[in-house]
């Protein structure tokens, strides 16, 4: 179902075949000529999409020597024979380790002490061998540290199996466990865990079992089903190791339920009920529960329970609602409460003493930067572990001593090769949003690099669900920046960086704040000689897709070119198919289009259905064939129409990694080929030799 060919010497683009499908909404009727590309099954979309894979690489062949070239520096600037700092718990210390030229890592623990033996859990290296995609995770250890649970994904749909691996003998255990998210919570008996399970249809986690391991039957038991089509449930074990907790999650609201984890047989007590618009999350230690809620407090705030009564009429107020300080979680120790917040668009972590409630932040030394608690699990420690990141400073791991204020960095990530960062300037400006607000603006260039309006520039943002996109380093940008790129950031409203109103401003029907925001920093960068239209670069992926896909509707004048990963660009025809994964749980994201008011203002900015015949930038556009978050149909709906629409002769590339999933490649290297193709496809528009 389509024509043109890319192996002709002059590539033509693939055109796919216009087969009118009619949807009927609120007795508005739209054409969608695309609406076949879902169809995974049919040999002839398999054939467009490599057709259309075809077509990138033809067109990007003369950046070949470029790719290579990209390829080699990211990778060379890592350091391949590496492991993480590692951390104790239940008698051991735990890391991770990677070997040179190897793709994936090994997971390793030792007993007591550093210098004991090492044992290896797991060679993920060895355990993807004959796969083309390769993915573990959830890995944990029963309380008597003898078996090993984890996750494994073999397509990239993000539906795991659980498997056991009993560590004293080496073997792998028969119980095996499909449709999971890859997570377990293991009861104390070392024997009983909790799981989640997901609809084969929409994978949203709607049901938690419990198992008993090594049962004659192998049968679980279902201890409850999430109902509610737009909550999404998961389990978990607190950090004390007394209850295991399940949790339903939407949008807006959750609860809670636990059970203690001495006794896995009992049924699960609700903390809370549910509310609407109540959020709140909680944790353990001795006799009191620890919550972080919304409830009256748009920023969050910190209550106490005793473990006995759990409803909210005993709740009492730790630490107190504040505007201009969002509570975003908490770390508990036996001496020490630490709170990690978000001030002035930045992260911030506060440390009290639990004697007097006194306490101090921890000092950052540069403008813009990124620092978040690490892996703590013991409540008896005074050392808070913790990371540190900026636009020139690469990921450190530090040791805090929270009693005498001994600081100690245990590791910083090795970028190897000439990397000095006092060779690269990070700044923190201000946009001035249409409406008036200031939209924060993070920036890291070369030094040198003069604000003449001449640089290529490259703007990135995310700004959904509430996800802020920290100012945090990257060794595989080097690739641009030292070649005259500045790198900008625009923390556009739907994020959370300057609170929880910030977030709320740019969902539902302030959607629009968000691509708005995006195009007035664009601007801003332009008027403060930054770069020009002719040299300024969007990126955004997934929900941040969809943003680049709405801002080049508005203003496709502002870009020479854009890259949208996996972009969620088909929002009404997806938001409307409650069978898609993610739908239903989404509507307090971007509304129900059922309703009507919400099917209008979804249609007015969705990037699929407001392509228009106008002159649009290069594009290159990325997909994944197993994605579940965002259907690989989508992008390659988008791009078709694009290509019927579009009045100019830039580029439009689309490429479909047709063994992934939403994440890309599996494994530590092969990512990189993608991104080096991306790198050269903005360094070949910029011009630069």
């Amino acid at each position: 179902m389509f024509s043109g060919s890319c192996k002709q010497q002059a590539p033509r683009p693939p055109v796919a075949e216009k087969i009118p499908h009619e949807i009927t909404t609120h007795g508005h009727t739209r054409i969608d000529n695309y609406y076949w590309l879902r169809e995974r099954d049919n040999p002839a979309v398999i054939e467009y999409l490599e057709a259309e894979n075809e077509y990138t690489e033809a067109m990007l062949r003369h950046t070949g020597d470029l790719q290579e070239k990209l390829y080699d520096e990211i990778i060379g600037r890592i350091k391949q024979t590496d492991e993480s700092v590692p951390y104790y718990e239940n008698g051991y210390y735990y890391y991770t380790r990677y070997e040179e030229g190897q793709e994936f890592p090994i997971y390793c623990r030792k007993k007591g002490d550093l210098d004991a033996p090492e044992q290896v859990m797991l060679d993920v290296n060895e355990m993807a061998e004959g796969h083309s995609f390769f993915q573990v995770t959830g890995l944990r250890v029963s309380p008597d540290n003898r078996v090993l649970a984890y996750g494994v994904d073999t397509v990239g749909r993000r539906r795991y199996t659980l498997h056991f691996k009993d560590l004293e003998t080496g073997e792998v255990m028969p119980d095996q466990i499909s449709e999971t998210n890859g997570y377990v919570a293991w009861s104390n008996d070392s024997r009983t865990f909790f799981y989640t399970t997901q609809n084969i249809i929409t994978l949203r986690a709607e049901n938690v079992y419990r198992h008993v391991l090594g049962d004659a039957d192998g049968k679980s038991e279902l201890v409850y089903f999430e109902d509610d089509e737009t909550y999404r449930v998961f389990v978990f074990t607190t950090k004390s190791k007394e209850y295991i907790m399940i949790v339903s999650s939407s949008t807006l609201s959750t609860e809670y339920r636990y059970v203690k984890a001495d006794d896995p047989g009992a049924d699960f007590s609700v903390f809370h009920p549910r509310e609407r618009d109540m959020r709140y999350s909680v944790d353990h230690h001795n006799d009191k529960f620890y919550i972080v809620t919304n409830w009256e407090a748009e920023n969050f705030r910190l209550m106490e329970t005793p473990t006995r009564f759990t409803g909210r009429e005993n709740w009492r107020e730790l630490v107190g609602h504040r505007d201009d300080v969002l509570l975003s979680g908490i770390e508990i120790f036996n001496d020490h409460l630490v709170l990690s917040e978000r001030k002035n668009g930045l992260r911030q972590i506060y440390i009290y003493n639990w004697d007097d409630m006194s306490g101090h932040y921890l000092e950052f030394p540069e403008e813009a930067y990124t620092a978040a608690v690490s892996v703590n699990p013991d409540f008896d420690s005074d050392n808070l572990r913790y990371t540190y990141s900026s636009l020139t400073t690469p990921n450190s791991v530090f040791d805090y001593n929270m009693k005498t204020g001994e600081q100690v960095l245990l590791k910083q990530d090795e970028v190897l090769g000439d990397f000095d960062p006092d060779n690269y300037q990070a700044r923190r400006l201000y946009a001035t949003a249409g409406d008036g607000t200031k939209i924060p603006v993070s920036l890291v260039y070369r030094k040198g690099v003069e604000r003449d309006g001449t640089n290529p520039l490259l703007l990135y943002a995310y700004g959904s669900y509430g996800s802020s996109t920290d100012p945090r380093f990257s060794s595989v940008r080097l690739s641009l920046i030292d070649r005259g790129f500045i790198y900008a950031i625009a923390h556009v409203r739907g994020g959370q960086e300057m609170g929880r109103y910030w977030y709320e401003e740019g969902k539902l029907l302030n959607k629009k704040n968000t691509f708005t925001d995006f195009n007035d920093c664009a601007q801003f960068l332009i008027e403060q000689n930054y770069t020009n239209e002719n040299m300024l670069f969007a990126q955004g992926g997934s929900a941040g897709g969809l943003l680049i896909g709405a801002v080049i509707n508005m203003r496709p004048d502002l870009y020479r070119g854009v890259i949208a990963a996996v972009p969620f660009v088909d929002v009404v025809t997806t938001m409307l198919d409650d069978s898609i994964p993610l739908t239903t749980s989404e509507y307090d994201e971007w509304g129900n289009p059922n309703d009507e008011d919400y099917y209008h203002y979804i249609l007015s900015y969705s990037p699929y259905d407001q392509v228009e015949r106008q002159e649009y930038p290069a594009m290159l556009v990325t997909a994944g064939l197993h994605d579940s978050q965002v259907q690989y149909w989508e992008p390659a709906k988008w791009v078709a129409k694009l290509r019927e629409y579009k009045t100019c002769d830039n580029p439009l590339l689309l490429y479909t990694n047709m063994e992934a999933g939403h994440g890309g490649a599996a494994g530590r290297y092969r990512r990189y080929r993608e991104i080096a193709m991306e790198y050269a496809f903005l360094i070949d528009l910029a011009g630069i030799e």
